[in-house]
């Protein structure tokens, strides 16, 4: 027997549709290149929208055309979320921050047909846009940029003036894909995400439960995380769904624009990277930021250290999510369970340290490497973090690697090394590959971090693994000092010493101007791995 329920699609036209009948006046702030601010409604916002549709058309971009982007959080950028996936197209988001072998070949796998960029981006896209073997169109977005629009291309405003009427943005197959992101990772070629509309619609959802990140319509959304990588953690599709207002920051993403911007526009909700936060830390002092409500970060572990910051500045401390550009991307949450009221703030400040819950619809679990077996739920032991759910990747777009990620029976192999509570917080140990593996043991450069960054005087630090004659590898930790502060290795490592297993002490410390970054603002061992290959420990005996 079979329910009697409507099979209505789960589409990106019915969260466009929602947010132009219910939230016309809703607001979208973008902060443009200058510091000049634009605004406008979310009717104004609908309108423009559909006329791009008829952009696309006019354009001649096929029915499941690629329609790439290279661009800033803008409303602009809001504007093609929405106009190509919901007028049949892919939308594909190349991020700016890759190296231009990698955008190459990110846009030449992909068949992008058309690419929209941002004006202030033009000498970077100029470097790549000749080896764009399928791209027919370059369509510029003025920013307020300096710069002549370059011969052949076309203006974004002039063709959204001669689309004429609005066209109507229908979609009625769920399955069929709605956006593409590409892996950033540091070996091999990128890997393709092809997110279908009913995992986004469904993501969505997700994300707007009250014990995940809890969008709603009284909010005021500043994406920080850029609309050019994962998808904005989903807050393009979430915020729209739940009718939000948006604060949209443009090219300018210091920490001082960021601040000026929660303050200025009463934000409720900011989420972005640890390392946007580590910056705004600082600034927090003075502010008026009682609008508040969470601030979100993920991409990276977030130290405690940073979140208690947070805490004491304003009250607030970060909120973390986790997942990853094949998990569309917020996979858990960091809200804290009523089961742990009544715990200490350190207790709480441990809790908060971790990635927090699967959101409802994930499964997870943790298994012995390059097995099958399950691991137990008890906060210690620890193995592979694998997932699934409708909203997680099931292969890679036309990539003959997609078996080696995973399982037969469909889980993601995640590549981080956890450990899960048996109250569900998920704690993730490392990514399998910067694991120091000494002496047949696993060290967690994460956790050595996080105690690293609670001294009061560094203000960055990785840890990697470098080669060792007896144990293979030992922990080389490379600190980044605050700004008017002096730090010895003695220091550090006195400091260390109580926090963490003696074995886990790095056996040196190295003082380096920045820890580097990914293009996504992750810090980036494999370069500090090439950087200090040959570095010689000191003949410490332990």
């Amino acid at each position: 027997m079979k329910g009697l329920m409507q099979d209505t699609p789960l589409t990106l036209s019915m969260i466009f549709r929602r947010a132009e009948q219910l939230f016309p006046d809703k607001r979208i702030v973008t902060a443009e290149v200058g510091g000049a601010k634009t605004r406008t409604t979310y009717a104004q916002w609908c309108e423009r929208t559909r006329r791009l549709g008829g952009v696309l058309d006019a354009l001649g971009i096929s029915a499941d055309g690629r329609v790439a982007t290279f661009g800033w959080n803008t409303a602009r950028h809001l504007e093609l979320y929405y106009a190509a996936p919901c007028s049949g197209r892919v939308l594909h988001t190349l991020n700016i921050r890759l190296f231009p072998d990698q955008l190459t070949y990110i846009a030449n796998h992909a068949e992008d047909e058309v690419v929209f960029v941002d004006k202030s981006l033009l000498p970077l896209y100029q470097k790549v846009s000749g080896t764009f073997t399928t791209v027919r169109h370059t369509v510029v977005i003025d920013d307020g940029a300096p710069g002549e629009l370059p011969d052949g291309w076309l203006d974004y405003e002039r063709l959204l003036e001669e689309a004429g009427t609005p066209v109507d943005l229908e979609v009625v197959d769920e399955g069929s894909a709605a956006a593409m992101c590409y892996t950033s990772g540091t070996t091999g070629h990128p890997k393709g995400v092809v997110y279908s509309h009913r995992s986004t619609v469904l993501h969505a959802l997700g994300t707007m439960l009250a014990d995940s990140v809890g969008i709603s319509e009284a909010d005021v959304i500043l994406p920080v995380v850029p609309m050019f990588h994962a998808n904005a953690w989903g807050i393009g599709q979430a915020g729209v769904f739940a009718g939000s207002d948006f604060v949209l920051p443009g090219p300018n993403m210091t920490p001082a624009a960021l601040v000026d911007l929660m303050e200025q526009e009463r934000v409720t909700l900011a989420a972005g990277v640890p390392t946007i936060w580590m910056g705004v830390l600082p600034l927090l002092e003075g502010r008026d930021l009682s609008s508040l409500t969470r601030v979100v970060a993920g991409g990276s572990a977030v130290p405690k250290a940073l979140s208690e910051g947070f805490r004491r500045a304003i009250g607030l401390p970060i909120q973390q999510a986790w997942g990853m550009t094949e998990t569309s991307p917020v996979a858990s949450t960091g809200r804290l369970r009523s089961s742990v009221t009544g715990l200490s703030d350190d207790e709480l400040a441990d809790i908060r340290a971790t990635q927090g819950m699967p959101m409802a619809l994930v499964d997870a679990r943790v298994v012995e490497p390059d097995t099958t077996n399950v691991l137990p739920w008890d906060g210690t032991t620890s193995g592979e973090l694998q997932v699934r759910g409708p909203w997680i990747a099931s292969a890679y777009y036309d990539d003959p690697r997609s078996p080696e990620s995973f399982t037969a029976d469909g889980w993601l192999k995640t590549g981080d090394v956890a450990t899960i509570r048996p109250d569900g917080y998920i704690h993730l140990v490392d990514r399998t590959k910067d694991l120091v593996k000494s002496g047949g043991e696993w060290i967690s450069s994460v956790d050595v971090e996080n105690e690293l960054m609670a001294h009061p005087k560094v203000k960055e630090a990785a840890v990697i693994g470098v080669a060792h004659p007896k144990w293979v590898e030992r922990p080389l930790a490379c600190v980044v000092v605050r700004d008017g502060e002096t730090l010895t290795k003695d220091e550090v490592l006195e400091f260390l010493a109580p926090r963490v297993a003696r074995w886990w002490l790095p056996d040196d410390v190295v003082f380096i101007e920045e820890v580097p970054k990914t293009s996504v603002g992750k810090f980036s061992k494999k370069t500090l791995r090439d950087r200090f290959a040959g570095h010689v420990l000191p003949d410490v005996t332990s």
